[in-house]
């Protein structure tokens, strides 16, 4: 099999992450599309992304990926297409893809990924699917087949996966719809309604990564161009990080609401492992500074922060490919079988 082409891909809402055995490497750029009447592609990726919020009534920017699952299958079709071209020349003729996928998933959505594959340059390739628990465990260093509770939290862009592995497999995992992009739209709307100040997703993202501090009450601020909600007309404002601090929290408190809920169905002699061993955090929206330290004070456990952050997912994928004793954590979508 390791003859042919080999990646493994996590197709994040926010960020799309590609691991080539081939090349070695890890590309990760926007999860974006650039297309103009309604036809012609301009754009993928960081290059679509920077279309994004500038672009014409003519192109449509938008993602192909929806609450962390495939909302746009001709769209993810070309745009992983073209992707793929930047890892290497060519993708083989019979390539291998390991797809890093959520573990509540129905024979449908599971069939969706298969799909995505059959088509163009890639309609040869073999798909296999990873539930991203297991490939966050193997980047962590967790060993899944020995532990008796390891509990993993994945804040991503769209939404924060809580799993627990016991007994060698995923035996309780949710989805919760906030993430990232829910901190950022909390970050626009707070501006609005305190400032009467209008500010582009892009710059509220800005700031949300340059200002944001969950545990220290610093002074920074930045200058940004928004438009004042009133008049109508740009302008220029100081927003201050106790003002992002603030727009932000409600949606940390309701993830740690939603981990500490989690916790209470999982069986009493697994939770004792849990908080004795630590929650594992992972994810994007994870480079929040001190979010490990607020989690930790709220749930009363250690927590245990993992410096791949939006990568680790890929990381994991990465390991499955280069270890053969690793494979058996890759299935077929029946459709493929």
């Amino acid at each position: 099999m390791f003859n042919n082409h080999v990646y493994g891909i996590d197709l994040g809402s926010n960020m799309i992450k590609i691991y080539s055995q081939n090349s070695n490497e890890i590309l990760k750029e926007k999860n974006m599309i650039a297309i103009r009447n309604k036809d012609t592609v301009l754009a993928v990726g960081d290059e679509a992304y920077e279309i994004y919020e500038k672009n014409p009534t003519n192109v449509k920017v938008s993602s192909p990926m929806l609450n962390g699952m495939i909302a746009n299958i001709s769209h993810l079709e070309i745009m992983l297409q073209l992707l793929l071209d930047k890892t290497e020349r060519s993708v083989g003729r019979h390539p291998v893809i390991y797809f890093a996928v959520p573990v509540d998933m129905t024979e449908i959505e599971k069939r969706a990924y298969y799909s995505i594959a059959q088509t163009g340059r890639l309609r040869k390739s073999k798909v296999l699917l990873v539930e991203r628990p297991i490939a966050d465990a193997l980047a962590l260093g967790i060993p899944i087949m020995r532990t008796k509770g390891s509990m993993i939290v994945n804040i991503g862009a769209a939404t924060t996966e809580i799993s627990v592995i016991a007994d060698s497999r995923v035996i309780i995992s949710k989805v919760i719809p906030v993430g990232g992009d829910r901190l950022t739209q909390d970050i626009q709307n707070t501006i609005r309604r305190k400032l009467n100040f209008s500010i582009s997703e892009r710059t509220a993202g800005r700031l949300k990564l340059s200002l944001a501090n969950l545990e220290k009450d610093t002074k920074d601020a930045r200058k940004i161009i928004g438009i004042d909600c009133v008049s109508g007309l740009p302008r220029e404002r100081v927003i201050t990080s106790a003002a992002v601090n603030e727009a932000i929290v409600p949606a940390v408190r309701e993830i740690i609401t939603e981990i500490r809920a989690f916790l209470e169905r999982i069986p009493p002699q697994i939770h004792r492992v849990i908080l004795s061993e630590g929650i594992y955090l992972t994810g994007g929206s994870t480079h929040l500074p001190y979010i490990d330290r607020i989690v930790s004070r709220q749930i009363g456990c250690p927590i245990l922060l993992s410096h791949y952050y939006e990568l680790c997912t890929v990381y994991g994928l990465k390991e499955i490919i280069t270890h053969d004793a690793l494979h058996h954590w890759a299935f077929i979508p029946k459709k493929q079988k």
